[in-house]
């Protein structure tokens, strides 16, 4: 019987680190998925910010469970060279706050490309991603998301298995709904490759929801991971609710949802209890 360990992309709460790690420690979550601190991306602090967070951090006593990159979340034709240097500062970062696991996208196709003419060139670039990685000692986990290369089940798999074992998948149930793929078909096709889950939860005709009111499964797929799956494991809260209120637009989608909230804090809060009554 495996557990999970719940995590928090506690940006979506608050700006603010120490107002997020005051929230996390009222929810009773010991972890962060550290993306926005202070109002900046993780990728862009500084060797003095990141020591100020560290502190912050052991004050409150969270811990960091991942660092939610944007590495591999730019066009293919983008500046590679710069990438690979934000990837050497989030590593370095992660080192400093004990963090082993990096999410990571694999790249937005080039205007008129496809996926098939866009493989090799893809490859090469999270080859480089992960050797660097190599370097220190971090694991790239590769997060499914719409108008990457890895949008689909079968990419997420084909990306992970070239790289044996180097990178990991990270299952965001939400995110295959969005793309119109059934995720408990995406679940079964990735198991035995999944580091770790986002928690979010959505509706195909294209609202995010709070987790377990959408089509992604979270409750079933859970269920028979904590029965079948390889480790204990994390799941970061990762809810989407007020700051994506404009995701029908972004999708060409016109649903109406259902959700809404006053402000983030009490979106984040009602995702909070949500995951709470699936767990």
């Amino acid at each position: 019987m495996r557990r999970f360990f719940v995590s928090a992309f506690s940006d979506e709460y608050v700006d603010g680190l120490e107002e997020q790690c005051r929230a996390l420690n009222g929810f009773d979550i010991q972890y962060m998925e550290m993306r926005g601190v202070n109002g900046k991306n993780v990728s862009v602090l500084t060797k003095g910010e990141v020591k100020e967070a560290k502190n912050i951090l052991a004050d409150y006593g969270i811990k960091v469970s991942s660092i939610g990159s944007p590495l591999g979340k730019m066009k293919l034709d983008g500046d590679i060279c710069g990438h690979l240097e934000t990837a050497r500062r989030v590593f370095e970062t992660a080192n400093e706050l004990g963090a082993k696991n990096i999410r990571c996208f694999s790249f937005y196709l080039p205007d008129g490309k496809t996926r098939e003419e866009c493989k090799e060139h893809v490859f090469d670039e999270l080859e480089k991603l992960v050797k660097l990685s190599e370097e220190y000692n971090v694991t790239l986990c590769h997060e499914n998301e719409a108008l990457i290369y890895g949008e689909s089940p079968e990419k997420c798999l084909e990306i992970v298995e070239h790289f044996g074992g180097k990178m990991k998948c990270v299952l965001d149930m939400g995110n295959f709904v969005l793309d119109g793929y059934n995720p408990m078909e995406a679940y079964k096709v990735l198991h035995k490759h999944i580091e770790y889950f986002h928690i979010k939860d959505a509706l195909y005709a294209g609202a995010i929801v709070p987790a377990g009111k959408g089509e992604a499964q979270i409750r079933e797929i859970l269920a028979d991971y904590k029965e079948t799956g390889k480790k204990d494991t994390f799941i970061t809260l990762e809810p989407h609710l007020q700051t994506f209120s404009g995701l029908n637009a972004l999708v060409g989608k016109t649903f109406e949802n259902p959700y809404k909230y006053a402000d983030q804090k009490a979106a984040f809060t009602d995702a909070v209890e949500k995951l709470r009554a699936i767990l």
